[in-house]
């Protein structure tokens, strides 16, 4: 007699259904996993026994084959012990072999007989409600799981026993609630900031568009600060966002208690972070610190202290908002719309263009230093912007400036506008300029005559690529977004043209595009 069980593996976010198959006939006592079971999933055996015999239950004296089918398909992971598990416990009666045909169950077993919790029960849930299941899970993943819809049946137990009472009728399981965690609270405020307006300008456009950004400056200068406080402004996860970033974090094995956040995702790694770290990979090709950073943020202090081949990995995340892993045996996408924020020093010391300081090294060490970004890498990045120290003047004297909760309101309007704007073109996926296409960008960001006249000189003189230009015409739309206008002007052009530049010409070219 063979019992079915349906279970799931991931590829990236998505779960491949798996037909776990139980067989109990005579012969030689033992168990054998077959199906391309990783090592994880051969020492199912042993917990799955050991649950079993605490539960009261004990191996059956015959030979027990499970076979996890597709036998083709890789299984990696330890959700697979609780469907084995009951696959067992319905072969020798514990369990009616019909009530699971309509459950996809994933769950790790303790040798104690309880269910503990396990990576991607939100993309199988989510599976599962495809396919008219409903979902046998840990516990502490109940309240994960009930996010997939309210029409969902979903178990989950504690313990084996729990599983097998319910199903008895002498025991019947709740089905779980939905959990959320509570509002982000005493994030850092821009408050703090002091003697950086155009800083604070600059961070203010790239959180309404979702531009990529370069800050660069001396040491203490205040660029980490501003980075960290770029999620104080920004608006909350949509429901659809929320729900993209919540799968990835579930694979990921991220989401603690089950419960689900509408905080945009802020990842800063290490500069030692290698490749595999970045943009996902490894013997499983978990996802990466840009996979973990969608619909949010991803900060990159000391930019240049990254390795060269990690940097230009970022590359094609920031062109296709997706994360490839390519290996011989198998082919893995992660959604990856991230909007990337650098903080670097002007040179290896340092001091380059600190006041009262002078690099030991002369113009070599910027010159050596910034060329570790490569300039396709440098064009994706809309904003560039100088980053000075800051005086003792500037700290002592009372601070005036807005809070982060008065600049929150400014962007949470230009992005109302950008989402309505793009809702009635048709195409609601995009919610932010720095998203939108070549096609669209062009038909949206239409320049006045001053403005058309000032970008061609701007683009002549500084040789835009095709890429450069119209990510100058994005940020433009954005400017325009601020002010409530629908009409970009030539004052907004001259704003986004600056913020292209090159942190260290910023200053003395900007005067002269504003005297075209």
């Amino acid at each position: 007699m063979v019992t079915r069980v349906r279970t799931v593996a991931f590829q990236g976010i998505e779960a491949q259904p798996v037909d776990v198959q139980v067989m109990i006939a005579p012969g030689k006592m033992g168990m054998h996993i077959v199906g391309l079971p990783d090592k994880a999933v051969a020492e199912s055996r042993e917990r799955v026994q050991a649950a079993l015999h605490a539960s009261g239950l004990s191996m059956p004296v015959k030979k027990v084959t499970v076979n996890l089918a597709p036998a083709d398909l890789p299984k990696e992971g330890s959700h697979y012990d609780l469907p084995i598990a009951v696959g067992l416990m319905a072969g020798l009666g514990a369990i009616p072999a019909d009530a699971l045909q309509c459950y996809v169950v994933l769950g790790e077993l303790s040798l104690d007989g309880t269910i503990t919790h396990v990576a991607g029960v939100l993309p199988a849930a989510i599976a599962a409600n495809r396919q008219d299941r409903g979902l046998i899970c840990p516990a502490p993943c109940g309240p994960e799981a009930a996010w997939a819809g309210s029409e969902i049946d979903i178990l989950a137990p504690r313990s084996l026993i729990a599983l097998a009472n319910h199903f008895r009728g002498t025991q019947v399981l709740s089905r779980p609630e939905p959990a959320m965690q509570a509002s982000a609270t005493g994030l850092p405020d821009l408050t703090d900031i002091r003697g950086q307006e155009s800083a604070r300008r600059a961070l203010e456009v790239a959180a309404a568009g979702g531009h990529n950004m370069l800050m660069s400056g001396p040491p203490g200068s205040g660029k980490s600060m501003l980075a960290q406080r770029l999620p104080s402004i920004l608006p909350p996860l949509l429901p659809r966002e929320l729900l993209d970033v919540s799968m990835i974090a579930s694979i990921a094995g991220e989401l603690m208690g089950g419960k689900l956040t509408d905080r945009r995702p802020f990842r800063a790694p290490h500069h030692s972070a290698s490749m595999a770290a970045m943009v996902g990979g490894g013997i499983r090709a978990r996802p990466g610190e840009v996979s973990l950073a969608h619909r949010g943020i991803l900060f990159l202090d000391e930019f240049p202290e990254f390795t060269p081949q990690v940097l230009d990995s970022l590359r094609q995340p920031l062109e296709t908002g997706e994360c490839m892993i390519a290996r011989a045996n198998h082919r893995i996408s992660y959604p990856a719309q991230i909007q990337l924020i650098a903080a670097m020093n002007p040179c290896k010391c340092g001091m380059a263009s600190g006041p009262g300081h002078r690099c030991a090294r002369g113009p070599r060490c910027r010159e050596d230093y910034q060329a570790r970004i490569s300039g396709p890498l440098l064009d994706r990045i809309d904003i560039r912007i100088d980053v000075p120290s800051v005086s003792a003047a500037d700290l002592i004297k009372p601070s005036a400036s807005e809070s982060s909760a008065v600049v929150a309101q400014r962007v949470a309007r230009a992005r109302t506008m950008q989402k309505l704007r793009f809702e009635q073109l048709g195409v609601s996926a995009i919610t932010t300029n720095a998203q939108c296409s070549v096609a669209i960008i062009e038909k949206i960001a239409q320049p006045d005559k001053a403005g058309t006249a000032l970008l061609h000189q701007a683009s002549e003189q500084m040789k835009f690529s095709a890429r450069a230009y119209h990510r100058v015409l994005k940020v433009a739309r954005t400017l325009a977004d601020l002010e409530g206008q629908e009409t970009i002007g030539r004052i907004h052009l001259a704003e986004a043209i600056s913020y292209r530049m090159g942190a260290d010409m910023a200053t003395t070219q900007h005067e002269s595009i504003r005297g075209y």
